[in-house]
């Protein structure tokens, strides 16, 4: 919920016009990972649960691949954009472990 916050504070400079394009769709991608991760855990068994955690890993995917848009179109330094990239990754990695211990 980390990454999800920072998202947030780093979109509020963005233009207005990518209020429902650019911006809408980060804050999406990133409210997306935690809630899917929280309705596979009140799932039952770890079939499903796994599942939640893969949509998650994909919403982490995109959430990646925005950050870079933001970036390449100058709405985020590069600085910032390494940031959240770097926290993604981490989140990432703990996401394939649970994934992987639920084998």
């Amino acid at each position: 919920m980390d990454l999800v916050a920072e998202v947030y504070k780093l979109t509020r400079n963005f233009p207005k016009e990518e209020l429902y394009g650019l911006t809408s769709q980060l804050r999406r991608a990133a409210v997306s990972v935690p809630s899917n991760i929280a309705e596979g855990q009140g799932r039952r068994g770890a079939g499903e649960f796994k599942h939640f955690l893969r949509l998650s890993l994909g919403s982490l995917m995109e959430l990646e691949t925005q950050v870079m848009i933001a970036e390449r179109l100058q709405y985020l330094e590069s600085e910032s954009a390494k940031t959240i990239l770097r926290d993604s990754a981490e989140l990432g990695r703990v996401l394939n472990g649970h994934m992987n211990a639920l084998k």
